[in-house]
């Protein structure tokens, strides 16, 4: 052991000599001349240094010559870290300290549900692209699409495919992961403000960095929630560019698309854009019976639960995922409550007939919308909800498609379900048209502005 230490020392005497000749006498004298060499293990040398801001100074400005010319004097690239001799006392007598990092391959201090995993995650049409993008970055982290930025409405499985991501690296790989939601980060970023024992803040700045930064995965929810808080994007700006300089994966989830977040730096939403942008809409009938059915067979009930019970919540709940699980619940709770042997469509329907108030309030705008335009033009809802393609049905269903989106705050898929099924290009592209055609043509400004009054 004294023979090693004495090699070690040899070495890093042989070390300082080079850098001595390879920088100026005043920054050798103000950065290295102090500096020890504490330990050599697992592939990490452990430097001491003098001060706190010996560690920035030298982690920002001279990381390379040092890397270059420990691989001269020893042949072997190490990983470096820079340490107090306080911090090494601290360790010593095990006293509390600051939680550094993320371990490897521990969801629970990675902040990850593990229930939350593919396997369980049920796809549909309107999810498909995100869960394919999901899989892909967690096979690759870091090499397929970086930043992932899924986006959409709530309720709707972004956060479900985001712990699905970081669950499948931990089990996988040795990679460290990181789930934080956007308030949690601002949370650690104000703690920045916070002074130690020496009245100094350069243990929280070393902890806040460590935590961010000395990652292989960051996840952060919600990231629109950094809109009110100038101070912090800036941060997240710098702690974005110093993961993706290393390829470290980033993934990101928000409830609307990047170039919707006008609130943000318009630095971050170019960033943001560098990846992969997904977008989950609602589910459609199909996706919305499977959920139940899984949802149902997960549930212990005893009861009969007739199949027209789960069409009638399929076709009641469309927005989100929530809104079915909390459907499920109300009608067992209910049963529960008034001891009902068997589950059949009248009680479902009793069950949920204050719940569906919500609900149902969106429908029936679009279908006052709809029943507005149909008496305008003459013709009827269902022409309106149909295929057909001929010129006095497609113009007014274009309408009342463009109508339905300014008016309500329903998405495009939504909007193209209540008129037939459509899908949500045929509503995008319908919106577009009106729009642009309103600038050009003042009896159309016109019209619209008379229905508006009239559905209003």
């Amino acid at each position: 052991m004294e023979v090693i230490k004495l090699k070690q020392e040899n070495m890093w005497l042989n070390f300082l000599n080079i850098i001595k000749n390879k920088i100026a006498p005043l920054s050798y004298d103000t950065w290295f001349k102090d500096t020890k060499l504490h330990d050599i293990i697992d592939g990490k040398i452990i430097i001491i240094v003098p001060m706190n801001i010996h560690k920035k100074h030298l982690n920002d400005n001279y990381i390379d010559i040092i890397t270059e010319t420990l691989n001269e004097v020893t042949g072997t690239n190490f990983n470096i870290e820079f340490i107090l001799e306080e911090d090494i006392l601290k360790k010593e007598n095990n006293n509390d300290e600051l939680e550094l990092g993320v371990p490897f391959n521990n969801p629970e201090k990675a902040n990850l549900n593990t229930n939350y995993l593919f396997d369980n995650f049920i796809v549909g049409e309107s999810n498909y692209l995100a869960r394919a993008a999901a899989v892909s970055v967690a096979e690759n982290p870091g090499k397929a699409y970086n930043p992932l930025f899924i986006y959409g409405n709530s309720g709707l499985g972004k956060t479900h495919l985001m712990h699905a991501i970081g669950n499948y690296i931990i089990k996988n790989t040795n990679k460290s992961v990181l789930y934080v939601t956007s308030e949690k980060f601002i949370s650690d970023f104000l703690n920045l403000n916070k002074k130690d024992h020496n009245g100094t803040n350069f243990d929280y700045i070393d902890y806040f960095k460590n935590k961010y930064r000395n990652i292989d995965v960051l996840i952060i929810d919600d990231i629109q929630f950094l809109s009110g808080a100038p101070a912090t994007q800036q941060e997240f700006f710098h702690t974005f560019n110093n993961l993706y300089e290393y390829n470290k994966q980033i993934i990101i989830s928000s409830d609307r698309s990047p170039d919707d977040l006008k609130l943000l730096e318009e630095r971050l939403i170019t960033r943001f854009n560098w990846g992969l942008k997904v977008n989950i809409f609602p589910p459609d009938y199909k996706l919305r019976t499977d959920i139940l059915k899984r949802k149902l067979s997960n549930m212990k009930c005893g009861k009969p639960f007739n199949n027209d019970v789960l069409e009638y919540i399929a076709n009641n709940f469309q927005s989100d995922v929530r809104q079915l699980e909390g459907a499920l619940t109300r009608i067992f709770a209910y049963a529960t409550m008034f001891n009902v042997n068997e589950i059949n469509l009248e009680i479902a329907i009793e069950a949920l007939k204050d719940y569906l108030n919500k609900s149902i309030s969106i429908k029936n705008d679009i279908q006052k919308i709809q029943k507005i335009i149909a008496n305008y033009y003459k013709i009827s809802i269902e022409d309106l909800k149909s295929k057909k393609r001929n010129t006095n049905i497609a113009y007014p269903r274009q309408i009342a498609m463009y109508l339905s989106r300014i008016l309500t705050d329903e998405s495009y898929i939504r909007i193209g379900m209540e008129f037939g099924g459509k899908n949500h290009a045929t509503v995008i592209h319908a919106y577009e048209k009106i729009n642009n055609e309103i600038n050009k043509n003042q009896n159309l400004k016109n019209l619209i502005d008379n229905l508006i009054k009239q559905i209003n």
